[in-house]
């Protein structure tokens, strides 16, 4: 038989227990959060769903904003666990408006757990944010918000804004790998959590890794990946060096120059700057314009735009400037592709306006 050699990624050392706690509070500075700190050794969606599954039981009563598919399914997941949820859904591709959180609110009567997504990769938009907050902290409602798609890429404080439970992946605008989550949890939402027997022994269970938090937070349930903790630690590291005051502001100004490339071109953004996420710009598709079109048109000249995803009626393509991508050159490229791609389809668009509004976006 051939000797086909030792990956040395095969032979990664373990972890050292030591430094699953150092890791929490570097994430905790990031968050802006004096709250607990719990890894989960998943992708993101895992923590989300960790976090419905525990704090999930009969008698519990739910308000989740829906503006993706990750919403609708935290509903589906507290549902599950015998909570008693009402679904405020958006407009297909919006964000919810603050009007619409406060009558829900105000309709249903009592509410233990308000959820919701921050910014939204799916469709590229940004939800009010402080303001439902500040309804649910009004009545005593504890918190669950899906960061993923902000942290890095807006201002996110947990202490400041008040967030009982925030839930990261440090794969977005962080730049870190993404087998690996965490969650910031509050003293109120641990009451929760562990009043009337909290879920055990699973990889969903909150109460376990709490027990990990009150035992030292040194060696982490079941066998850790050590390659994704190594790679954690060097993203890490980056973000620490970069600042991450400033790469919030290289997001929004990826953003904005993706917006003024938009405009010059004569492609208007989905929706205005102050509901848009920084992380990923949707524009509409012309009428008898399939978006896969103009997806593989981009495609040809090695540039990757998204179809929006549970956006349906709207109908749309992402420009993605995310992490490493938020940059002059993948902006440029972003727009151009998606000009170049409208005007093979017969479509007019001014690429030379769009690269120069760019261009002077950059050199401000």
């Amino acid at each position: 038989m051939a000797d086909l050699g030792w990956n040395p990624l095969h032979g990664v050392s373990s972890y050292p227990t030591e430094r699953y706690a150092v890791l929490a509070d570097r994430i905790g500075g990031i968050l802006r959060s004096r709250n607990d700190i719990v890894l989960v050794q998943a992708e993101a969606v895992a923590a989300l769903e960790a976090a419905a599954a525990s704090l999930a039981r009969p008698g519990l009563a739910a308000l989740n904003i829906v503006t993706s598919p990750y919403g609708s399914w935290f509903g589906q997941w507290l549902r599950r666990g015998g909570a008693t949820v009402r679904d405020l859904v958006a407009e297909p591709g919006l964000p919810i408006e603050i009007e619409a959180v406060a009558e829900a609110l105000d309709a249903v009567g009592r509410i233990d757990v308000l959820a919701l997504v921050h910014a939204e990769s799916a469709s590229g938009i940004l939800n009010p944010l402080c303001g439902i907050l500040a309804l649910a902290r009004a009545r005593g409602i504890v918190t669950v918000v899906d960061a993923v798609a902000s942290i890095g890429g807006h201002k996110f404080d947990v202490d400041e804004f008040g967030i009982d439970i925030a839930v990261i992946g440090p794969q977005k605008a962080l730049g870190g790998p993404a087998g690996l989550s965490a969650l910031s949890v509050s003293p109120r939402a641990w009451d929760l959590i562990l009043r009337d027997g909290a879920p055990r022994d699973s990889i969903l269970s909150l109460a376990d890794l709490k027990s990990w938090v009150d035992n030292g937070r040194r060696g982490l349930p079941g066998t850790p990946a050590p390659l994704e903790f190594f790679a954690l630690e060097i993203a890490l590291d980056r973000v620490e060096a970069e600042g991450l005051e400033n790469i919030v502001a290289r997001h929004a100004l990826a953003a904005s120059a993706t917006r003024a490339g938009l405009t010059a071109l004569g492609a208007a953004a989905w929706v205005p700057a102050a509901k848009a996420s920084n992380l990923v710009t949707a524009v509409p598709v012309p009428k008898a314009l399939a978006p896969a079109a103009l997806i593989a048109a981009a495609g040809r000249l090695g540039v990757e735009l998204t179809d929006a995803v549970g956006t349906a009626p709207a109908r749309l393509v992402r420009l993605n400037h995310t992490g490493s991508r938020a940059s002059f050159q993948t902006v440029l490229s972003n727009v151009v592709a998606y000009g170049a791609a409208l005007r093979q389809a017969g479509h007019p668009g001014d690429i030379a306006a769009a690269a120069e509004a760019i261009s002077a976006a950059y050199s401000r």
